[in-house]
């Protein structure tokens, strides 16, 4: 999952656990929470059996206040679904997102959802490497 203030970009992995793919965007109306229970709804539909949240470092490697809300959107989710979640670092991640998707020919009015997409790609990836 790519986290954002805004929108939540969210990727699936294959049954293998070797290839990430693009799922949905979510958004979040401004003042409202994240929203939890439609992540939970995906969770179940998928059968998913482990979460990889994207944490939105410093480019220092500290964590902020985006970095907290992340966490505590990942420790919402493992403490409603009972299911393991990691942190993966995502500096980067919608730089590059941006870069694929301009590549790809994505049209700027379809950008921001498939953008988030292609980042929670990126960071799904990045830790099945890692793993």
């Amino acid at each position: 999952m790519d986290w954002g203030e805004k929108r939540f970009g969210i990727a699936l992995s294959d049954p293998l656990r070797m290839i990430a793919q693009p799922l949905i965007t979510l958004t979040r109306r401004a003042g409202k929470r994240a929203p939890v229970g439609k992540v939970l709804e995906l969770i179940k539909t998928h059968e998913v059996t482990e979460v990889v949240v994207g944490l939105p470092l410093a480019p220092s490697g500290h964590e902020g206040a985006a970095a907290h809300e992340a966490r505590a959107l990942g420790e919402a989710i493992a403490r409603r679904s009972g299911l393991p979640v990691h942190f993966q670092d995502e500096r980067m991640s919608t730089a590059h997102a941006t870069k694929s998707a301009r590549r790809a020919g994505v049209k700027d009015e379809d950008s921001k959802a498939k953008i988030d997409q292609m980042a929670a790609v990126a960071i799904l990836q990045a830790w099945l490497a890692r793993t």
